[in-house]
């Protein structure tokens, strides 16, 4: 709150051409620097190209004055507090995805804005998940009905509103108002003089569904910046939204991506001068020597308050609508703040016994133990192939279509990127195509704890302790004694049988058997049963003579002829079962006790 005003962001989302700038400018009684496509490149284009924002106020609503801090003494009543509404104008084309993103993550609540003579269109559809995922309260503007046959019109509008009851039915804004309004009627070429209609309708109707966020002024000062340029005479501004802390006049700023801190010299909020300003506020920072074109957006913080990181862990969740699964070692395009890059992920999840505990979205436990997976487990997923082309049933599969309430992913950025911890993380395949009928955002997340080290494979991964479950088996080949058999078919005969020495296995017949060392060349071992053989597997055990046929023509006979060969009457089978962490360098094999 600064100089008597509540500041709520309120974002315009939708399809390209669905009259969104229109719609802000006909609100709007301010605009900022790059309001309206002010922008040569927008106006070019006759498109919105970037983030767009003005403002109008209203009477703070009498509902709304309990929830304002109480004025210091000192100062009296003061102005009579007013409601101070930013529209964050957001690109409409497939192509700037990451930008519209960028903008849902700065928002209070959400104004869908539909063309009314076409209904929901593909980038409307990934509106309304951004929404989802990154506000709390949606709005749905059905805009351009002056195009509607007149004699028509109220009919039109009531089939497309229940259309549009019916699209949010299954989403968190069941039951959003939707409201009929023509921005710019006649379309971009009419007169000015044609009046927009429904505007103060629309007004009435956010300033009904607007409340307070609540906006805390203590901690670091971060602001996420979204335009700078330069003034001439006064030096460089930086403007955007103060995602935490507040801001005084002669404040020190840091931007974290060059390393660079600068004097705050002056701030503004909609050319209004102010010497303080705090979270949720949009604000201007004037700097002095600053080349504005170093920095199109990014953040600015309190000096030394964030710092760069290369990879991170997330807590992720997989969005419904994107087709295909999320699997290990997929890149994705990873938005954090204003800045996306590409990133390489793997998955975990809980140990299958933690499978239902309850989500810890505000930090991550380095003592827990968390369970390998080759995707995202999800209750519709397919078996996936290994390495070896085999179809893998426990790593990438949920127990009986059983899933952990919460799943991890470790993201390593292709370069690092800066942002504060517990931000919103968004994964896309921004390079899928813009005209196919899909949903390119793939899953969400938090950002549970960076990783500041560039040698984090060395430093930090050895403690994050996911481990992959493995399971071989193999038969008993003969028995040597009442405490000891001989065993085969578990290992290659390549295999450095030394390693597994000590480890326990499982006989089918009901026995515990520790791995003691090698047997002869071909991959056989020496199994030693400290409880002893008991005298059901002993007569299971107990060879059959089988005779060897005759030498065919033009073979070797391998033993003397007629020879017999001594098998056991019933196979038994061998089970090895133990955990290898993936980020343990000495690649331990390690049994529950």
């Amino acid at each position: 709150m600064a100089g008597g005003r509540v500041n709520v962001n309120v974002g315009v989302l939708g399809h390209i051409d669905s009259g969104k700038t229109a719609l802000a400018r006909a609100l709007s009684t301010t605009a900022s620097t790059a309001a309206f496509d002010r922008p040569p490149q927008s106006r070019a284009r006759g498109v919105t190209l970037d983030l767009g924002f003005s403002s109008f106020s209203v009477p703070l609503p009498a509902r709304l004055r309990p929830a304002l801090p109480a004025p210091p003494p000192a100062t009296g009543a003061g102005p009579e507090p007013r409601l101070q509404v930013t529209l964050v104008d957001c690109p409409g084309h497939a192509s700037l995805i990451r930008t519209v993103i960028g903008g849902a993550q700065i928002i209070d609540l959400m104004m869908l804005v539909i063309d009314v003579t076409k209904g929901m269109q593909t980038q409307s559809a990934e509106c309304l998940v951004i929404g989802q995922i990154a506000c709390q309260k949606l709005v749905v503007v059905l805009n351009k009905i002056d195009l509607l046959p007149e004699g028509k019109r109220q009919a039109a509008i009531d089939k497309m509103t229940k259309k549009m009851q019916k699209t949010l039915e299954n989403t968190k804004f069941r039951g959003a108002p939707i409201i009929p309004v023509a921005a710019k009627p006649g379309g971009p070429e009419a007169p000015e003089t044609e009046a927009p209609q429904g505007i103060s309708e629309l007004i009435e109707l956010l300033t009904l569904q607007i409340s307070i966020p609540t906006r805390d002024s203590s901690g670091p000062f971060l602001m996420s910046v979204d335009h700078c340029f330069s003034i001439k005479g006064q030096g460089t501004v930086m403007t955007g939204t103060i995602l935490s802390g507040s801001i005084s006049l002669g404040d020190s700023v840091e931007i974290p991506a060059l390393k660079v801190v600068k004097k705050v010299k002056s701030m503004q909020i909609f050319h209004t001068p102010v010497t303080t300003a705090m979270q949720g506020d949009r604000l201007g920072i004037c700097v002095t020597q600053f080349d504005p074109k170093l920095l199109e957006r990014g953040l600015v913080c309190a000096p030394e308050s964030l710092h760069i990181i290369h990879a991170a862990l997330i807590s992720v969740e997989k969005i419904p609508y994107f087709r295909g699964p999320l699997q290990t070692k997929a890149k994705f395009h990873i938005t954090v703040g204003h800045e996306t890059v590409m990133g390489r992920l793997m998955f975990f999840s809980p140990a299958p016994d933690s499978f239902d505990h309850e989500p810890v979205l505000d930090a991550f436990d380095f003592s827990r133990e968390y369970l390998f997976q080759e995707q995202y487990l999800c209750k519709d997923l397919v078996p996936v192939a290994t390495d070896s082309g085999q179809t893998n049933e426990k790593a990438g599969q949920a127990t009986d279509g059983h899933c952990p309430r919460q799943q991890w992913a470790l993201v390593e950025f292709e370069k690092p990127v800066t942002c504060p911890q517990l931000c919103l993380v968004i994964g896309s395949r921004l390079d899928a195509d813009i005209h196919a009928n899909t949903c390119r955002l793939a899953f969400h997340g938090v950002l549970l704890h960076g990783l500041e080290d560039k040698n984090y494979a060395e430093s930090l991964l050895p403690k994050l302790r996911v481990y992959k479950l493995k399971h071989k088996h193999g038969l008993v080949d003969r028995v040597i004694d009442d405490y000891n058999v001989i065993g085969r078919s578990l290992f290659k005969k390549e295999t450095n049988i030394q390693l597994f020495v000590g480890l326990k296995v499982d006989l089918s017949t009901g026995e515990l058997g520790v791995i003691d060392s090698a047997f002869g060349q071909s991959g056989k071992f020496k199994i030693h049963i400290p409880g002893g053989l008991s005298p059901e597997s002993k007569k299971m055990l107990m060879p059959t003579i089988k005779k060897r046929g005759r030498a065919g023509p033009g073979e070797v006979a391998e033993q003397t002829e007629g020879a017999e060969q001594r098998e056991p009457a019933h196979h038994v089978t061998l089970s090895l079962s133990f955990k290898r962490y993936v980020f343990d360098t000495h690649k331990r094999m390690v049994q529950s006790p």
